[in-house]
């Protein structure tokens, strides 16, 4: 999971800045517009998207997954509000309510951020055969290797603990890995070697 030195530090790009500025004017005039938010929280907000939309997969959020949601925000949440109201996790029920018609805009702020923070031009983005197993120390040499950025997004984005990034034993709904995998096509991710590969440590 991002720290909220590195949500600083990626909404510091002028063009991330820019981005998350004028999503946020929408988002709040149309949803919510009472809501009183920083850029910074705002951003943690666009960083949980592809969370939350792995959480509705199923249509709902359960309990459990609202408490999951609820943790992850605060720890993104610029300071900290441990003690009060938490505006990440206040400003996640606006776009819970109404995900399907604003997750396109923010997936899109986030593509954008991946290209800017995270060059990956220079990778070897030959694909990954989807019918071949995956070999485990060929997958954990490939993390190694990855720019460190990228494997702080796909860890933030579809893990809970982002230690568990080399595990070679994830489980998670069929449901849910479909989600994951639209989300990662609307990102861009799929194309990357890296995270073909970790898929396939799902089960």
């Amino acid at each position: 999971m991002f720290t909220e030195y590195e949500i600083e530090s990626m909404i510091a790009y002028p063009e991330v800045a820019e981005a998350t500025k004028a999503l946020k004017k929408e988002f709040l005039k149309t949803e919510a517009p009472y809501l009183e938010i920083s850029d910074d929280d705002f951003f943690s907000l666009i960083i949980m998207t592809p969370t939350i939309g792995i959480a509705m997969a199923d249509s709902k959020i359960s309990l459990f997954e609202e408490m999951a949601l609820n943790k992850k925000a605060r720890k993104l949440s610029k300071g900290g509000y441990f003690m009060k109201k938490d505006p990440v996790v206040y400003a996640m029920k606006f776009l819970i309510k109404n995900y399907y018609n604003w997750s396109d805009k923010f997936l899109d702020v986030l593509k954008q951020t991946i290209k800017i923070t995270c060059p990956l031009d220079d990778m070897n983005l030959k694909p990954v055969d989807k019918n071949a197993e995956v070999d485990y120390q060929e997958y954990r040499e490939a993390v190694l290797h990855a720019p460190y950025l990228l494997i702080r997004f796909i860890a933030s984005f579809f893990l809970e603990n982002d230690e568990d990034i080399i595990n070679q034993n994830h489980k998670v709904s069929k449901e849910e890995f479909q989600r994951m995998n639209l989300i990662a096509e609307k990102l861009e991710l799929d194309k990357i070697p890296v995270f073909q590969m970790f898929c396939k440590t799902f089960q």
